[in-house]
């Protein structure tokens, strides 16, 4: 990011001067204007300006009924420890505003421990959209490990990499996976994880307190392909051997069953673990994500769940 020149600076700290005082401080426009002498105008784009730059991140505390059914019904068909449903856009039923708001109080709920924990984190959208919603923490007693690598074969950087992100944000240890996504051959994979930092990395990933993952589709949008991890020709053969999602880039089908294919022989991401007894949150929504979780959730990939109310009723329906 580009050093802020002191005009912007200063602009920015009269934005976040005025959000705390609407936000915060319960003032009305016009008592903020007076307080910072400018104009009830200047002031309403302060207050604008605060949110739209992430000086003021708002978060509903209250649960809404049609939500509230929603995720008991869930719950209670998938036996899940936790699941939040987040409200939907009438305008737009799929879209995951809001998902990366809700992990991030999820997320802060095990961060607020003074037990010390181990949070295991996924990479991908959604998991960077929930970091970049943390509060900034001081919580040195935990530590956040990568469950996955952060590079494509050819050597360059996922942009949705979050553990050093997330680490920076809350002052934590971190350990993050130093690999591509995924081995050119399984012999290759199996020399990675015999590195001491890579299989250090591993067994604090095992033995993690929490987990977030997201859940991503095979189709046409799928972010293994998009992002550069599998060729369209190898989407196809798993098209074709019935792969429907994947969870760290595991690849599973309708009933979340891992396939055998040559993607999971080359994954270096650390195995999945069926029923685990510690929370395991999958953060995902959309039609087009709706098979894919629908079979993480049948095969106990994950335990807990946070969507919004059209993929929670259309997971009910299916």
């Amino acid at each position: 990011m580009s050093k802020l020149s002191k005009a912007e600076s200063r602009r920015l700290d009269e934005a976040a001067r005025a959000g705390w005082l609407y936000y915060v401080a319960g003032k009305t426009q016009d008592e903020i204007a007076k307080i910072l002498a400018t104009s009830r105008q200047t002031a309403q784009r302060l207050v604008a300006l605060s949110v739209s730059s992430g000086l003021v991140k708002v978060r509903l505390d209250h649960p809404i009924a049609n939500c509230m059914t929603l995720s008991q019904k869930l719950q209670d068909r998938f036996n899940l420890l936790s699941c939040e449903v987040v409200p939907g856009l009438s305008d737009s039923p799929t879209s995951t505003f809001g998902l990366g708001q809700a992990g991030a109080a999820e997320i802060e709920r095990h961060l607020s421990s003074d037990i010390p924990k181990v949070i295991a984190m996924g990479t991908g959208r959604i998991m960077r959209a929930c970091v970049d919603e943390l509060s900034s923490l001081s919580c040195p007693q935990h530590r956040i490990v990568s469950l996955l690598g952060n590079m494509a074969s050819d050597g360059s950087a996922s942009q949705y990499d979050v553990v050093v992100h997330m680490a920076e944000r809350i002052h934590a240890s971190h350990y993050p996976m130093p690999l591509p996504v995924i081995a050119r051959r399984p012999d290759e994979r199996a020399a990675w994880h015999q590195q001491p930092h890579i299989s250090s990395v591993f067994n604090q990933a095992k033995q993690a307190d929490v987990t977030f993952v997201g859940i991503g589709n095979l189709g046409e949008k799928s972010p293994l392909h998009i992002d550069g991890f599998i060729t369209k020709k190898e989407l196809q053969e798993l098209s074709d051997l019935g792969a429907v999602g994947e969870v760290i880039s595991w690849i599973f089908n309708k009933d979340g069953n891992l396939i055998n294919c040559d993607i999971n022989q080359r994954v270096a991401s650390v195995p999945l673990v069926m029923s685990s007894s510690k929370p395991v949150i999958g953060i995902a929504a959309g039609e087009d994500k709706v098979i894919a979780i629908l079979g993480a959730l049948r095969s106990k990939l994950i335990n807990s769940l946070i969507t919004n109310e059209y993929t929670a009723q259309r997971l009910l329906d299916t």
